[in-house]
């Protein structure tokens, strides 16, 4: 697998960014822009398996909290992939990869930076969408501040 990283600064504070990443109208939307109909399954705490399950297609992906800091940082390790709430044979893609969420504040500013493993034949893809979904969460963020 291969790291991508993409950063974007908004006009916000952390606790506003993290909002609109996590709560689930919010996360529905930007998470739309990188698999249309995306949504979370589970609660962010550590210890706890959550999926992202894509209501177009019924694929997700199953994935372990490893570690949070409410409002800075999340880290999940992805376990399998799913279709519905059963793991699938595809879960070699995605299996022991991760995906980290860090957001720090300067000035009113919050930089949010996630880095995530992806497969090689999906980095292409994840390189085009990834952005305009940064560039939703940026507009959500600073809209509701």
């Amino acid at each position: 697998m291969k790291e991508l990283r993409f950063s974007v600064e908004i006009n916000a504070l952390k606790g506003r960014v993290w909002d609109t990443l996590w709560k689930d109208e919010t996360f529905r939307e930007w998470a739309g822009i990188i698999d249309p109909g995306t949504y979370m399954v589970g609660e962010l705490k550590a210890g706890n398996e959550i999926q992202y399950i894509s209501s177009e297609n019924g694929y997700g992906v199953t994935s372990f909290v490893e570690k949070i800091i409410e409002g800075e940082f999340l880290l999940l390790r992805h376990s399998a992939d799913t279709q519905g709430s059963g793991k699938q044979e595809r879960a070699q893609e995605w299996t022991g990869g991760e995906e980290s969420y860090s957001l720090s504040e300067k000035n009113d500013t919050t930089t949010l930076t996630v880095a995530f493993d992806v497969p090689p034949k999906l980095e292409e893809y994840f390189k085009a969408h990834y952005p305009k979904a940064l560039q939703r969460i940026k507009i959500m963020a600073e809209r509701n501040k």
